[in-house]
């Protein structure tokens, strides 16, 4: 069970930051919301935020890599009416065709792990890693979140701030893009089971990614158990990131008033209903 969300907010935010409500389940997403190429891709509306109010819809989305997009799904994103598209992926990870996708939506490139996703960095590490090895690998990611892209992770949440609709994403929607969820969640009050809950979510919705990653590294002769930790979200790796907020700052709490430098109050009013 994750604690992190009970600890005291920073005193200075007390007033913007109330007790974080009891989880009521995860509401749906918005009908429409379906790709063809795109992994992983919801609206965070519904989510129950600060004093009962509901993250509104229409206005936060998560997804993995859009830039696989088919003619039907750009015709999807365009209509959902995004200001911004925030791309946690070094240039590593990029392919050149990916270009016109970008010429179409404002963009914003916030590199997190620049050179550690790259394919030719990480087929030597799974080729030599045992299971363990490799979970002991994103638990370290996770470590670093919070503190050596601590400059990334602030340039989102401003951006978040300023009340655009907006989609963030890296490469399958669930690591980078899972920890923004969840710095951005907490601001705006959700429980910390709903936020867990959005985290787990992504086992299932990328199980045909998984699956397609699978068949393509085990032809490359990766086993299957050392690039599963690679390739799920598990809740022990969200705690190590939580551990590494509570060693630096005490509390979620503390961590976006004074390393983030975030405004709570002011994202509520842009994204929380009622």
């Amino acid at each position: 069970m994750l604690k992190w969300l009970q600890r005291a907010a920073c005193p200075h935010a007390l007033a913007a930051m109330p007790p974080t409500p009891a989880a009521t389940g995860v509401a749906p997403d918005v009908p429409g919301l379906v790709f063809e190429r795109i992994s992983n891709a919801r609206d965070l509306g519904g989510l129950v935020g600060a004093e009962g109010r509901r993250v509104r819809h229409g206005r936060l989305y998560r997804s993995g890599n859009p830039a696989l997009a088919s003619d039907a799904d750009l015709e999807r994103l365009q209509a959902l009416g995004l200001d911004m598209v925030v791309d946690f992926r070094s240039p590593g990870e990029k392919s050149p065709g990916e270009a016109a996708f970008g010429q179409r939506f404002r963009w914003q490139a916030v590199p997190v792990l620049e050179g550690s996703m790259a394919m030719d960095v990480l087929m030597p590490r799974l080729r030599a890693s045992t299971p363990a090895q490799m979970d002991a690998f994103m638990l370290e990611v996770y470590r670093d979140f919070p503190v050596r892209y601590r400059a990334a992770f602030g340039g989102f949440m401003q951006t978040v701030q300023g009340g655009r609709t907006l989609l963030f994403h890296c490469t399958a929607g669930k690591d980078r893009t899972g920890f923004a969820a969840l710095l951005l969640l907490a601001a705006l009050g959700v429980g910390q089971d709903e936020i867990l809950a959005n985290y787990l979510e992504s086992n299932q919705r990328n199980a045909q990614f998984n699956a397609a990653a699978l068949a393509q590294m085990g032809g490359l002769g990766i086993d299957a158990a050392v690039l599963m930790p690679l390739l799920e979200v598990r809740a022990s790796y969200l705690e190590a990131s939580m551990q590494a907020i509570d060693a630096g700052w005490g509390s979620v709490g503390n961590y976006l008033c004074d390393a983030l430098q975030v405004d709570v109050a002011q994202l509520r009013a842009h994204y929380l209903a009622g």
